[in-house]
Formats: structure tokens, sequence, C-alpha cells
């Protein structure tokens, strides 16, 4: 298990608290076995900033927290961003492989860089938070939101997929357990998937606690895996084939995750196969409100 689940702080460098490129990349930033998708997340102090040179990468820069300054190749982005992952959607820019680009913080932030091999060039891309999708997904206890910002429609890409989720305190999201490991035309496509973690305790509860989650993978008996992983703020967990779900929000405590989705398949597309065994709770939610909760977020 210890191969994908990585606390926070484990890959961290001078630069990073999280460093995780696929294994292409410089010498000593890859995960073995890791080929296609990547994510770097650091807290900059006012004015700080971070320069990135993509390569054979594209990226899409996600403010977690925190408003930035990013400059490409002579063209300057400002990306509002927010308050922290639960209050808001943010805006977030594309940038192509074969450039570069200089991140600045305006007043301190901490910042998620996703990336995915890229085979064709597309010019940087700005998306305003107004123009992220807000989906309600699930019902009952599995309501979630997902902000899908790094989809396919929404933002042009060639390779990466990206987005992000919202589980209230007792809820459970990535269920029913699903996949996409292999290529198959229509039905699944194959990619790599990072989960990378925030949590924190309930708005209205007594001040305290120690806000953590949990995340499960599982395989195939042709392709094993097994995790089954207590995660908090700053934790990553890599999915590199298998069904993944449930992600679990315990009593208590509402969790964040950062997803990024790339894989070898020519076709841009997230498509996913429920596990057989639980794809049948999907008809119960016809029946059940959202949670109520939800509506607090923007």
């Amino acid at each position: 298990m210890s191969q994908w689940v990585y606390p926070a702080g484990s890959t961290a460098d001078a630069e990073f608290d999280t460093r995780i490129l696929p294994g292409s990349a410089p010498a000593g930033s890859g995960i073995p076995g890791w080929a296609h998708t990547g994510l770097q997340v650091s807290d900059l102090a006012a004015g700080e900033s971070r320069r990135v040179e993509t390569g054979d990468l594209e990226y899409i820069v996600v403010p977690l927290a925190g408003a930035a300054n990013i400059e490409v190749e002579g063209r300057t982005f400002a990306l509002a961003g927010r308050a922290d992952v639960f209050s808001a959607a943010t805006d977030v820019l594309y940038v192509p492989r074969g450039s570069s680009f200089t991140l600045t913080s305006v007043a301190g932030g901490r910042y998620a860089l996703c990336s995915a091999t890229a085979r064709a060039t597309r010019p940087a891309a700005y998306l305003a938070a107004a123009d992220v999708p807000d989906e309600l997904r699930g019902a009952g206890a599995a309501s979630r939101r997902v902000r899908n910002f790094g989809v396919p429609g929404v933002l042009d890409a060639d390779s990466i997929i990206a987005c992000e989720v919202i589980t209230p305190a007792g809820n459970w999201s990535s269920y029913p357990p699903h996949k996409h490991d292999e290529e198959r035309e229509g039905v699944e496509t194959s990619l790599e998937e990072i989960y990378y973690f925030e949590v924190r305790t309930e708005p209205d509860a007594p001040l305290g606690g120690d806000a953590f989650g949990y995340q499960r993978v599982y395989g195939t008996p042709q392709r094993p895996i097994d995790v089954l992983a207590e995660v908090r703020s700053g934790d990553v967990v890599l999915v590199p084939h298998g069904w993944h779900g449930p992600a679990m929000a315990p009593p208590g405590y509402d969790m964040y995750y950062l997803n990024v989705m790339a894989g070898p398949g020519e076709t841009r597309a997230w498509l996913i196969c429920d596990d057989p065994a639980h794809a049948w709770v999907r008809q119960t939610w016809a029946g059940q409100a959202v949670d109520p909760r939800l509506a607090t977020t923007e």
C-alpha cells in the first residue's frame, strides 16, 4: 500500500510540499510505475514565486487558497483564487507543454499545479470561477459537490482531466466504487488518478478535533491492488488501476479532494465503469434528497 499512499510532506523538496510527477519527468521526481499524471502543491508567502518549465507536461494551476499572478511567455494572468477549498470554486489557468510559467502569490496562499503528459500544444487559457460547472451528485449520505473545472467540454487540453469534490461530514463519495483502467470504446477509458486531500472540522462544531477521512482502492483478479488509507490534509493517494471508492468523510469532518487524471489513450475522455456488485446503489438516489449542507458552498 505504501507505494500508492503519500502522507503530507513525504514527497516534499525545497520548493514544493507535494511533488509527484510522471516517471518520464526529471530524475528523482517520479514514482515507479507512474507514467501520466503529476501534482505539485506549495504554500507561498506574499510575493513569493515558483517558476516551472513545463517540458512535455501540460498544467492546470489551481489556487487552493489565495490569489496569484501567473506570467506565461510574456503574458500575465490574474487568478482571484478563494479563501479556502471549502468556501467556493476558483478560477484556474491552463498552461501548455513546451512553455514556462511563474506563479507569484499576491498575499500568501496555497497552490496546486496539476499536470499530465501531453502530445499536442494548445494556447494558455483562463477559466473564470463563474464558468466552472457546479454539480450536486448523488443523494442522502452519498451527496457531494463536484466542481468540473478541468474536464472535456469545459477546458480545452490534450490529455489532462481534473476536478474537485466536497464531501460533507458523514457522507461517502467516489461511490459506488468505479474504475477507468481499460480502453473500451464508448464504455471506459484508461486513466491514472491522483487524489489530493484536505479535511476540516465541521464549521459548527466546537474547536478542536483531528480531522481525517478514508480512501479505498481495490483491484481485479487480473490486476490486484489493496489500499485502505486514513487520510489527512495534504495527503495523496495514487490510483494506477482498479476500483476506487468510497472516499469517506467521518461524522464531524468535512472532506475535500482534488482529482488529476490522464492516460495513454489518444482520446481525452472520462468514461467510468461501476463495480457491478455495488452499481445498484445509484438506483436508490431517486427517492432521497441531496444533503442540504451542500447549499452552503458556492
